[in-house]
């Protein structure tokens, strides 16, 4: 197997040419903006926003800042133009069940007209209503009635008055009310005289007073009968009068909704209340050049509290809403939500009314789209739980929850739900999406489309100009600096450099915002009106700077010689491996010492970071990957007689990952065949137990961070790294790192197979098995297998001695 070449410095580096812009700067471009990159997403977004059937809602799942938002509100302003304005919605109050308050649907724009209406209506019966029962034919109306009562009550008792004068007895009016006395030609006998008179005589005037009494008595037992048939007579004159009064009142707003049958219901019923409480209308506080007033009626009730009965909630006003609405909520508390009712404080009690019902999020949405971000919606308490139950009864149910959850005690009100139109996306990462689709069986029920947002895409001249659109729709919207093409082309790599892939661009907007963002305000800094590349450059410069602290303490830790790291000699049982370190949201790279030691045993290799706990699951899985390989490479058909142990020196924390399983294989190949390695190589790659070599992340983290290394201590040509084969097209490397190369200062060696790292490694071939097993002489693989039957030997000798050794007798 021949030794890999080295990489050309054009390999290292795929650069964007800025002569394929047809553009000098972004300010020629038109603005706009186009979605590129996520047609996988699009169908979905297109698929759940045109099915209108329940449970088609959207959860967009991708990393933060792939532009799910910005990519679904996009859509959506293609889309709700064309789409109808949703109807109003409000709250009134309800005469039949005082506690539960109706809802009232009507068309865009009525339901704050019906609310000026109303208010405009009880202000004017304020006017006329106290006209109309101060009017002359109001009293004169009214003083018949009551004149009616009062002629039937004195006719009846002027009657018993007479017929108790023809029968010798007179009708006596007292303070307590009648008595009867006998007479005597016209006079009252005092009671002497009347015990003089003869017993029959005394027995006939009793009798008779005891008749008149029985007469009196069933008259003043019709006077209640008259009195109520009055009343009701003052009522219905009462009822004529305020009824005539507000019936054109009525009949003008009655034309306005006449196509509205609730709302005519509701105004026939505020019509028959202020009818039946015409009184409240009567009793306003006087002016201070007005006397005060005073009225026969009955005393009225709270007047503050009274008149909200005739009072609209507007809770939806779409008057000025072209086509559905699109709203984000960025708080999705469940109050936020589904609406809330308000109380008031008043004499230590709590008290409500319809008047404090205020909309929620689903409710301004309703007819259109909601959208929420997944995360901050499961961190709200009940929030997930009230918006699945909106979603699956299609209606908004209005409960406060401090009365749900009896943390407070006091009458509350049960608003009528209002019907749900409306399609709910959700924002969130891939993880959310997961753990919801597995551990919540409603989830699927009511999120049935997935809108995959990709992390990167194909890197072509339409990701290229969708870029440079991107750009400058920035500059126009927020008034920035526009880019030239070669600041975009720069902008375009570091797209590139961020997925790690020379094929791919991130889809990561909000990183290349920002980079555009700092370049702006640098560019605008220093007084020009153009962004240009090296603007670019510096800012990410500046961000490598800002963020490089832990990195050049620990390799200034590595100049000192605190932590052991060897560039220029060879050992055996050492190589440099690689390793990135991940802070936030910023990686670096930084090579560490592998050491390897064999010894006679019974073919275990021994991972050290494993047995102290220190070592990850997929690390210790790599280290018994290269156990399999050398089991079947040198020891198929004979025990493997080695014991050998592994470590990551001076690592101080855990280490998790198979990226080194090809460095702890090369160097276990140097201990068992007592070769050197190069120490002014390093290596990076995974194996399988062919001993292929494979393809592993961070890779142009890691070459940086043993290159700077290298640099800081001096290039001398011979230092490099071994990377797998199959990195070769993640590499998007640092322009000095291109340069070096170029120069012949540092060198990067693509490998696929242990054989070809092994021989650049130790400078001796690794050779190549012959037919019948055997490996050339002087090759690595033939020292190898040298050893392990040199030790295998030894083993079986030890057995031997150990059986033929007598046996001690008590």
């Amino acid at each position: 197997m021949q030794a890999p070449e080295k990489l050309a410095a054009s390999q290292l580096f795929i650069r964007c040419d800025p002569g394929e812009f047809d553009f000098k700067t972004t300010a020629d471009l038109d603005g706009t903006t186009e979605i590129a990159g996520q047609q996988r997403a699009l169908d979905a977004i297109r698929l759940g926003m045109s099915i209108r059937h329940d449970g088609f809602n959207l959860f967009a799942l991708g990393p933060s800042g792939t532009g799910k938002q910005s990519t679904v509100l996009q859509f959506l302003s293609t889309l709700t133009p064309e789409a109808p304005c949703p109807d109003d919605w409000c709250y009134v109050y309800n005469f039949e069940k005082t506690r539960t308050p109706k809802a009232l649907r009507l068309p865009p724009g009525k339901a704050c007209m019906l609310s000026n209406d109303l208010d405009h209506l009880v202000d004017t019966l304020f006017n006329v209503m106290p006209a109309a029962f101060s009017s002359e034919e109001y009293q004169s109306r009214e003083k018949e009635i009551r004149e009616s009562f009062q002629e039937k009550q004195a006719s009846a008792i002027d009657k018993l008055e007479l017929d108790a004068k023809q029968h010798d007895v007179s009708l006596i009016r007292t303070p307590g009310g009648f008595a009867f006395a006998p007479t005597l030609k016209g006079k009252v006998i005092e009671s002497d005289d009347y015990m003089r008179l003869k017993k029959e005589k005394r027995d006939t005037i009793e009798m008779e007073i005891e008749r008149l009494r029985d007469s009196l008595q069933s008259i003043m037992a019709q006077i209640p009968k008259w009195n109520r048939e009055t009343l009701e007579k003052l009522n219905a004159l009462n009822r004529d009068v305020s009824g005539f009064t507000i019936k054109p009142l009525f009949a003008e707003i009655r034309t306005k909704y006449r196509d509205l049958g609730d709302v005519v219901r509701h105004l026939d019923a505020i019509e028959n209340d202020i009818v039946e409480n015409f009184e409240q209308f009567l009793d306003q506080e006087p002016s201070d050049d007005e006397p005060p007033r005073t009225h026969t009626f009955r005393k009225p009730m709270n007047r503050s509290r009274f008149f909200i009965r005739y009072r609209v909630n507007v809770m939806i006003d779409n008057s000025r809403m072209n086509g559905a609405p699109v709203i984000i909520e960025d708080k999705p508390g469940c109050q936020n939500l589904i609406g809330d009712i308000e109380h008031t404080s008043q004499l230590g009690t709590l008290v409500t009314d319809f008047t404090l019902i205020k909309p929620g999020a689903l409710h301004r949405a309703n007819g259109g789209y909601l959208i929420l971000d997944a995360r901050r919606l499961l961190l709200e308490p009940f929030a997930w739980e009230a918006l699945k139950k909106a979603l699956r009864t299609r209606q908004v149910s209005i409960e406060s929850l401090a009365q749900l959850y009896s943390l407070v005690s006091t009458i509350s009100i049960e608003p009528e739900p209002i019907p749900l139109d409306v399609k709910v996306i959700l924002l969130g990462e891939r993880r959310l999406y997961y753990m919801l689709s597995t551990y919540d069986p409603d989830f699927n029920e009511l999120f049935k489309v997935a809108a995959d947002f990709e992390d990167e895409m194909d890197r072509n001249h339409e990701t290229h100009l969708a870029y440079a659109r991107l750009i400058g729709s920035m500059a126009v919207r927020e008034k920035l600096c526009h880019f030239d093409r070669e600041a975009v082309a720069r902008v375009i790599e570091q797209g590139s450099r961020l997925t790690g892939d020379a094929t791919k661009l991130t889809t990561n907007l909000q990183s290349i915002c920002d980079l555009v963002h700092e370049a702006n305000h640098r560019a605008s800094g220093s007084g020009r009106d153009i962004v240009t590349a090296e603007d670019i450059q510096a800012v990410l410069d500046a961000q490598l700077y800002r963020a490089s602290r832990m990195q050049e303490r620990l390799r200034e830790a590595i100049m000192r010689g605190t932590i052991l790291i060897d560039t220029d000699s060879e050992k055996i049982g050492q190589i440099n491996g690689l390793s990135v370190y991940s802070l936030g949201d910023r990686s670096f790279g930084l090579p560490c010492r592998i050491t390897a030691r064999a010894r006679l045993g019974e073919g275990e290799v021994i991972d050290i970071e494993r047995e102290v706990d220190m070592g990850g699951p997929i690390h210790s899985k790599g280290v018994m990957i290269l156990s399999g390989f050398l089991g079947a490479r040198y020891a198929a058909d004979e025990p493997l007689s080695l014991s050998a142990t592994l470590v990551f020196e001076q690592s101080y924390s855990g280490v998790e990952g198979d990226s080194a399983s090809s460095a702890e294989l090369y160097a276990l190949l140097s201990a068992i065949a007592a070769i050197p390695i190069r120490q002014w190589l390093a290596v990076t790659g995974s194996v399988n137990q062919y001993g292929e070599v494979q393809a592993i992340g961070g890779v142009n983290e890691k070459i940086e961070g043993y290159f700077d290394l290298c640099s800081q201590r001096g290039l001398t040509g011979r230092h490099g790294v071994l990377i797998p084969a199959s990195n070769v097209s993640n590499l998007m490397l640092r322009n000095d790192i291109v340069k070096a190369v170029e120069s012949g200062l540092f060198a990067i060696y693509p490998v696929s197979h242990i054989d070809q790292g092994i021989e650049l490694l130790t400078g001796i071939p690794a050779g190549e098995a012959g037919p019948d097993g055997a490996w050339p002489p002087g090759t690595v693989n033939r020292r190898v297998v040298e050893r392990l039957k040199a030790m295998a030997e030894k083993q079986k000798s030890y057995e031997v001695d150990a059986k033929e050794k007598p046996k001690k007798r008590r």
